[in-house]
C-alpha cells in the first residue's frame, strides 16, 4: 500500500444550495458515522470556497491535522444539513463519483488533488478492480464507476491506460468498451483481464499473461561440474596468454621505439590518372573505337533491320526531345504507357548519343530493374539490337549473378545491386546516369533508392537523373524532385477487347454455383477449401468486403436471367479455377491462334492450377497446349522458357504471378486471362506480424495487365470479377514502405551512414508508420546488429554487405566462426527458395514418410533439409539425381537452386574475408548436429517459440502473437510430442491464425547461449531474456555459469569478426565446454507458472490490496526478515468486522501493526504482514527521512518483554 498523503484533501458535496458562502471558515466539527468516526474522532478542517454544480455545491477541504485515514476514504465527503451548527459527515469511495463535465474545467489545486491519486513513479498504468473495492454488483452501477475510471484516464496526461482483473468487469466489456469507444478510448480482453488504453491495443499481451513463458533449468548430474572444469581452464589459459601478450607488447614497443607509416588502411596510395592528360587520351581513343564499332553495325543489313524495327516504336518519335531534357535539367521523369518501348529503348539512346559524341568510355549508364528476370531479360534484348552478345558494352548483375565486361557502359541491374554499391561507393564514382525503370511499383528498394538518390544530387551536379513509369502518376515523382520536367511517350498497341465477367457468362454459357467455385488445393490444403466455404457463406473477409458496396449497387439488366443468376452467387474469395479451365478451354476450342497468359496470385495457386488442367482431356494434351508457369522463386534458365515460341499448332499458356504486368514481355500473347488479384504482403505493426494475402490490384495493374493482350495482334482480356468491381479498385497501389517490414532497409541506413533512421525515412515519399521502425530498430538491437545507440556494431557491418536477410546473414557468420559452415550455408539456401520437400495430393503419407525419414526424430525441418541435401548431392556424383529426388519427393529444380547459392555464399564470404581460401578449416565441426541446432538459433532468434506438451496437444507461444500453430508439412507438426522445451523458427504467417513454416527444437542450453542478451533478475539463479518475457530460474552456481559463458562467447565471436584469421586454439577449453552444455543438455527442466521476482515492499503492499500479489507472500518474507535477525515468528490476531471482512495485528518484538480489512484472513495477515515490512524497511511517510528500523528493531532484545505498542498504518499511534 501506498504511504498515506500528510494533507488529506477532498471535497463536500451539500445536498441543498443554501450555503452559498465563499468565505473561508477558520474551523468546523464535524461527526461521522460508521467505523470512521472511531479512527478520526473529531478534527478541526481548513475549508477552501464552494463550487457551485448544478442544485448541489462542492467545498474543497483539507484537515490541519494527519490522521491516518484508509485511502480509500480519501477523498469524498458527503455533508448532509439538519438545521444545526455542526453537519453529518459521510466518505465515500471517490471512485464512485463521477466527475461533473463543469468540474473538469476548474484549475484549482483542491479540485486537482480531490480527483486525483499522488501516484509514485512505478504506478504509470494504475490497475484497479480490488475484490475489495466492488462498487455495486449491477452492470448499471459498474458503468457508473468506469465513467469516473475512464474519465481519469482521458484526463491524466502521464497515463496511457486502465487495467481490471475483476469478474464483473469482464462480464460487462461489451458495454465497457462501447462507453470507451465513444470517449474515443481503445479496449480489449486479454483472457482475465481487460484493458482500456489510450493507444490500438494489440492481440496479445506478455505483460499481462500470466502463463508467460518461465522455465526452471536443470542440467544432468556432474554436467555444471564438468562445464565449470573447461570454463576455469579456459579462464586461466586467457589469463596467462593476457599477461604474456601485454609483457611483448611493452619489450617490442620499448625496444622498436615510434616509427610512423602513412600507409593508411589500405596501403600506399597510387597516383591518380583520372585527370591526368595520358588518361583523357586514352579515354579518347576508347570512346573512338566505340564510335566507330557502333557505326559498322548501324550500316550492316542486320543493323538496318534492326534501325527499321526500333523506328516503329513509339518512343523513337520522342527520341530528341528525351536527349535534349536529358542534357538540360539533372532530373527527368518519363511516363510511358504500355507498348511504348521506353524500357528497352531509352536507356540505348542516352549510350549511343554518348558514343557518337565520342564521350562512350568515359560513360557510365545504370538501369535499375525491379525484378531478376526483368534485368536479364531487358539486358538480352538491348544486347541483341545492338548487335552484341551479353557482356560487351551491355550487361547485367543481379544478386548473386551477373554478365558484365571491362567495356560495359550499359549496366541492367536490380535494384538492391545499385544499394549495395553505394555502401562502397557513396558518390557513385564515375557514374554518369542512373535510369530508374518501373517507380510506378512503389518497391521498397525503389523508394529508398530515391531518397539516397535525391540527397546525393546535389554533390553530383554532372550525374543524370531519369525516373521511368509506366502510369500516369508522374506529377508525384516530379514533386517529389523539385518539380522536374515529365515527358509522356504514348504507347502502342493493338486494341484489346475486355470481357468482364458477366460477358464472359453471358458468351459461354458456363454457371456459377455454390460449389463450383471452390479452388482445389488438395487434400494437403483443404484449410483453404474449408475457408473458401465459410467466407461464401458469411462474406466477411477483406477482400470480399472491399466490393460489397460495389456488388450491392449493381444491377445487371442487359443480361439473361441464367447469367444474373450466376452473378448472385458469385465468391469474390475464390480465384475461381473451374471458371479459369473453362475459359481456356473455350479459347483454345474457339479462338484464333495465340499465346494465353494467365494471371494468378501465388506459386501455390499456379501448382494447385497447373495439376487440374493437367488431367483435363483437352489443356492437359502435349500435342494442343504448352503449359509452363513463371515465379520469381524459379531458376533464370526455367522463366526463360516462357520467351521461347512453341511448334505450330501447339498454343501456349503462360501461368505467371504479378512480375509479368511490367518490363518483362512475351511477344505471342494475345489473350490474357486475369482473376484480378495479387498476393500482397501486408504488415501489423501493431502485433509485429507480416501477412501474405491476395488482395485486390490496383486499377493501374488491371491496365497493364489488359496491355499484355495487344502487342503483336488485337487482343481479348477476360476479366473474372465484373466491371463494377473494377470500378471500385484503387488507382495505384500503395507503396511496399508501407506494408512490410524494414529490418533490411534499416539496416542498410546505417551500413550507408545516413545519419538517424527514422529521420531519413521520414523524406520518403510517403513515410512508414513510426511503430514500424521501431520495431525494425528494435529487431536489429535484439540480434546485435544495432547497439543502444542505433549504431552498427561489428556484427552490423558485416551483416551490411551480405545480400541476405540479416537473420540468415548472421547465421552464415556464426557458421563461419563455428566451423560448421557448410551445413549451414545449406540451410540459408534453403530458406533463401522454395520449400524442396513435394508433398503430391494422391501420395502424402508417402511423402511425409520420405520427410520424416530425413528429420531422424530430431525436430527439426532444417536438420532434415540438410539431410536431404547431403543425399542429393551424393546422388549427383552418381548421375542419379533425378532418381533420387523421386524416390524422396524432393523437388530437383529446387536442389539445383540450393547447390548454386551455396557456391554463390561461399564465394561471397571469401570476398568479405570472413573466410579464407581453405573451406576445410570452417567444416571442423559440421559433423556435430548439436552444435548446427545451436547455430540455427543464433541466426533465427528471436524467433522463439515455447513448448509445452500436453496429454493430448502440444500448447505453442510467441511473444508477439501468443498461441501460434505448426503447419502441417513441418516434421513438428505432425508430432504428438516434442521433447525440446523451445522451437526456433524462420517465418511466421497469419492466414486465419498464426502459423510458423519451420522449426527447429532447442534446449534451454541452447537458448541461454545462442539467443539474445541475458540479464539478471531480482534473485539469484533467475535470469532473463526478450526483455524479461522469458524467464529462467536455476540453482545461483549454475546461472554465474551461464553468464560467464555467454560473456566468453560473445567476447570470442567480437575477436573473429574483428579478425577473421584469428587462431582458434587459444579457445578450445571454451568450445569444447560449450559443445559439451548444448549436447549434454536433456531437457530435464519444467515449465512453472505464475512464478513472480521480489517487489518493493510498497508495490508488493498495493498489489496484495489489489488481489494481484501472485505468489508473492510478505508473510512468509516477514517470517524469514525475523528468524535471520534471531528473533522467532510472528503472531496474528485476526478478528472479523461488521461488514464481513477481516482485520489482522502482526505482533513481533513488542510492536504491533495493524493491516487494512480485507475480504478474507489470509488476505487480512498478509496485508498486516506488509505494513510491518513497509515500517521496517523505512518506507512510510511518518519522517521527512526513510529509518532503517530493521536496524535498529530487530536485535537480540537483553531486556525482558517490553510493553508492546500498536502501530497502525505504518505509523506509531
Amino acid at each position: 500500500m501506498a504511504g498515506h498523503p500528510a494533507l488529506i484533501q477532498g471535497y463536500i458535496r451539500t445536498t441543498t444550495a443554501t450555503a452559498t458562502a465563499t468565505g473561508t471558515v477558520r474551523s468546523v466539527r464535524f461527526h461521522f458515522r460508521k467505523t470512521l468516526g472511531k479512527t478520526l474522532k473529531r478534527f478541526p478542517l481548513s475549508l477552501g470556497s464552494f463550487v457551485t454544480v448544478g442544485s448541489h455545491q462542492t467545498l474543497a477541504f483539507k484537515p490541519l491535522l494527519s490522521p491516518a485515514l484508509p485511502p480509500r476514504h480519501l477523498g469524498v465527503v458527503r455533508c448532509c444539513y439538519g438545521g444545526r451548527a455542526e453537519t453529518t459527515l459521510e466518505f465515500l469511495d471517490r471512485r464512485a463519483v463521477a466527475l461533473p463535465p463543469l468540474y473538469l474545467q476548474q484549475s484549482s489545486n483542491y479540485g486537482r488533488f480531490a480527483y486525483q491519486e499522488p501516484f509514485t513513479d512505478e504506478d504509470s498504468d494504475r490497475e484497479f478492480g480490488s475484490p475489495q473495492h466492488v462498487m455495486g454488483s449491477s452492470t448499471l452501477d459498474n458503468l457508473e464507476d468506469w465513467k469516473f475510471k475512464l474519465t481519469m484516464l482521458v484526463r491524466n496526461k502521464d497515463e496511457q491506460e486502465v487495467v481490471s482483473r475483476e469478474k464483473k468487469d469482464r462480464r460487462d466489456f461489451e458495454q465497457l468498451s462501447a462507453l470507451a469507444t465513444r470517449m474515443g478510448l481503445n479496449s480489449r480482453q486479454y483472457s482475465r483481464v481487460v484493458v482500456f488504453s489510450k493507444v490500438p491495443l494489440p492481440n496479445y499481451r506478455p505483460d499481462l499473461d500470466d502463463r508467460r513463458p518461465q522455465r526452471e533449468v536443470v542440467l544432468p548430474f556432474g554436467l555444471q561440474r564438468e562445464v565449470d572444469g573447461h570454463l576455469n581452464a579456459y579462464l586461466s589459459r586467457k589469463l596467462v596468454h593476457k599477461r604474456s601478450f601485454i609483457s611483448n607488447s611493452f619489450s617490442k614497443s620499448s625496444s622498436d621505439g615510434c616509427e610512423a607509416t602513412d600507409g593508411g588502411l589500405y596501403g600506399p596510395q597510387e597516383t591518380s590518372l583520372q585527370n591526368s592528360p595520358a588518361m583523357e587520351r586514352i579515354l579518347r581513343q576508347k570512346s573512338l573505337q566505340l564510335r566507330g564499332r557502333q557505326q559498322e553495325w548501324l550500316e550492316s543489313p542486320e543493323g538496318q533491320k534492326m534501325i527499321e524495327f526500333r523506328r516503329s516504336l513509339p518512343a523513337f518519335k520522342e527520341r530528341d526531345k528525351l536527349l535534349k531534357a536529358i542534357a538540360q535539367n539533372q532530373v527527368v521523369v518519363v511516363s510511358g504507357e504500355t507498348g511504348c518501348g521506353k524500357t528497352t529503348q531509352l536507356p540505348q539512346y542516352v549510350l549511343e548519343s554518348e558514343i557518337e559524341a565520342a564521350r562512350g568510355a568515359s560513360c557510365s549508364i545504370i538501369c535499375t530493374q525491379p525484378r531478376r528476370i526483368s534485368a536479364i531479360s531487358v539486358s538480352e534484348r538491348v544486347a541483341a539490337e545492338r548487335g552484341e552478345n551479353l557482356g560487351e558494352s551491355v550487361g547485367y548483375k543481379v544478386r548473386l549473378e551477373g554478365m558484365k565486361g571491362r567495356n560495359t557502359r550499359l549496366l541492367f541491374c536490380t535494384t538492391g545491386v545499385l544499394l549495395r554499391r553505394l555502401l562502397v561507393d557513396r558518390s557513385l564514382k564515375g557514374v554518369t546516369h542512373v535510369i530508374v525503370d518501373e517507380i510506378h511499383e512503389r518497391g521498397m528498394n525503389e523508394d529508398f533508392l530515391l531518397i539516397v538518390l535525391r540527397d546525393l544530387l546535389p554533390c553530383r551536379p554532372d550525374l543524370r537523373l531519369i525516373l521511368m513509369s509506366a502510369t500516369l502518376n508522374s506529377e508525384l515523382f516530379s514533386s517529389y524532385f523539385g518539380n522536374a520536367p515529365t515527358l509522356h511517350i504514348p504507347g502502342f498497341t493493338y486494341p484489346v477487347r475486355e470481357l468482364f465477367l458477366e460477358d464472359i457468362l453471358e458468351r459461354t454459357g458456363y454457371r456459377l454455383t455454390l460449389y463450383n467455385q471452390i479452388d482445389d488445393y488438395g487434400q494437403e490444403k483443404s484449410w483453404k477449401m474449408q475457408k473458401q466455404a465459410q467466407a461464401f457463406r458469411k462474406r466477411k473477409s477483406q477482400i470480399a468486403t472491399a466490393v460489397e458496396d460495389a456488388l450491392e449497387a449493381a444491377h445487371f439488366m442487359g443480361y439473361g436471367p441464367r447469367t444474373q443468376d450466376s452473378l448472385s452467387h458469385w465468391n469474390p474469395n475464390s480465384i475461381g479455377f473451374n471458371l479459369i479451365e473453362h475459359v481456356l478451354c473455350h479459347i483454345v476450342k474457339n479462338e484464333r491462334p495465340g499465346a494465353v497468359l494467365v494471371f494468378m496470385t501465388g506459386w501455390d495457386d499456379i501448382n494447385s492450377i497447373k495439376d487440374q488442367l493437367h488431367s483435363h482431356p483437352i489443356l492437359g494434351d502435349p500435342s494442343r497446349v504448352l503449359l509452363l508457369a513463371c515465379h520469381g522463386s524459379m531458376a533464370s534458365s526455367e522463366q526463360r522458357l516462357i520467351f521461347d515460341k512453341p511448334e505450330d499448332g501447339v498454343r501456349k499458356i503462360v501461368l505467371a504471378t504479378n512480375m509479368a504486368e511490367t518490363s518483362i514481355t512475351i511477344n505471342d500473347v494475345v489473350f490474357v486471362v486475369d482473376c484480378g488479384k495479387a498476393k500482397e504482403t501486408s504488415y501489423d505493426a501493431l502485433n509485429n506480424t507480416p501477412c501474405l494475402l491476395p488482395s485486390w490490384v490496383s486499377k493501374a495493374a488491371a491496365r497493364q495487365r489488359r496491355g499484355r493482350a495487344g502487342r503483336v495482334q488485337p487482343g481479348e482480356c477476360y476479366r473474372l470479377y465484373p466491371r463494377c468491381v473494377y470500378d471500385a479498385f484503387a488507382n495505384y497501389q500503395s507503396p511496399e514502405l508501407l506494408r512490410t517490414p524494414l529490418q533490411s532497409l534499416c539496416l542498410q541506413i546505417k551500413s550507408l551512414q545516413l545519419g538517424s533512421i527514422s529521420e531519413f525515412l521520414s523524406r520518403a515519399l510517403q513515410p512508414p508508420e513510426p511503430l514500424s521502425v521501431q520495431n525494425a530498430v528494435e529487431y536489429l538491437k535484439v540480434i546485435g546488429a544495432l547497439d543502444e545507440k542505433e549504431e552498427l556494431t561489428v556484427l552490423g557491418r558485416h551483416l551490411a554487405v551480405l545480400p541476405v536477410e540479416p537473420k540468415l546473414g548472421k547465421m552464415l557468420i556464426f557458421g563461419a566462426v563455428f566451423s560448421c559452415l557448410d551445413p549451414i550455408m545449406t540451410v540459408v539456401a534453403g530458406l533463401s527458395v522454395r520449400d524442396p520437400f513435394l508433398t503430391p495430393f494422391d501420395k502424402k503419407d508417402l511423402a511425409e514418410s520420405a520427410k520424416a525419414q530425413f528429420s531422424a526424430r530430431d525436430y527439426s525441418d532444417h536438420l532434415a533439409l540438410i539431410r536431404a541435401y547431403d543425399g542429393w548431392k551424393d546422388a549427383e556424383g552418381k548421375q542419379s539425381g533425378y532418381e533420387y529426388c523421386w524416390k524422396n519427393f524432393l523437388s530437383a529444380q529446387t536442389m539445383k537452386a540450393i547447390d548454386s547459392l551455396r557456391k554463390q555464399f561461399s564465394h561471397l564470404l571469401k570476398e568479405t574475408g570472413l573466410v579464407n581460401q581453405k573451406t576445410e578449416n570452417c567444416n571442423a565441426w559440421s559433423h556435430d548436429d548439436h552444435l548446427i541446432r545451436a547455430v540455427i538459433c543464433a541466426g533465427l532468434f528471436p524467433g522463439i517459440c515455447s513448448v509445452v506438451n500436453k496429454e493430448k496437444s502440444i500448447a505453442l507461444k510467441t511473444m508477439d502473437d501468443g498461441q501460434v500453430l505448426l503447419y502441417s508439412n513441418s516434421v513438428n507438426g505432425v508430432a504428438s510430442k516434442i521433447p525440446y522445451p523451445w522451437l526456433v523458427f524462420n517465418e511466421k504467417v497469419k492466414v486465419n491464425a498464426v502459423f510458423l513454416r519451420d522449426s527447429t527444437g532447442v534446449s534451454d542450453s541452447v537458448l541461454l547461449l545462442f539467443g539474445g542478451k541475458i540479464s539478471s533478475g531480482g534473485l539469484d539463479g533467475h535470469l532473463k531474456m526478450l526483455g524479461g518475457y522469458l524467464e529462467f530460474f536455476m540453482k545461483p552456481a549454475l546461472a554465474d555459469m551461464y553468464l560467464s559463458l555467454k560473456n566468453e562467447l560473445e567476447e570470442l565471436i567480437q575477436k573473429k569478426l574483428l579478425d577473421p584469421n584469428q587462431e582458434m586454439k587459444l579457445y578450445d577449453e571454451l568450445l569444447m565446454a560449450v559443445r559439451l552444455l548444448v549436447s549434454e543438455d536433456q531437457c530435464e527442466g519444467r515449465f512453472v507458472f505464475g512464478r513472480q521476482q521480489p517487489v518493493p515492499a510498497k508495490k508488493a503492499a498495493k498489489e496484495i490490496q489489489s488481489g494481484k500479489g501472485g505468489v508473492y507472500n510478505s508473510k512468509n518474507e516477514l517470517q524469514t526478515l525475523l528468524v535471520r535477525a534471531g528473533h522467532g515468528a510472528p503472531t496474528y490476531n485476526t478478528k472479523q468486522l461488521k461488514n464481513k471482512q477481516f482485520r489482522a495485528t502482526v505482533i513481533f518484538n513488542g510492536l504491533d501493526f495493524v493491516g487494512q480489512p480485507c475480504s478474507s484472513k489470509k488476505l487480512a495477515e498478509k496485508d498486516a504482514a506488509a505494513e510491518a515490512l513497509l515500517w521496517l524497511k523505512g518506507e512510510t511517510q511518518s519522517s521527512s527521512k526513510p529509518i532503517d528500523h530493521a536496524l535498529l528493531l530487530l536485535k537480540k532484545s537483553k531486556s525482558k518483554k517490553r510493553d508492546r505498542t500498536p502501530v497502525y498504518g505504518s505509523k506509531w499511534n
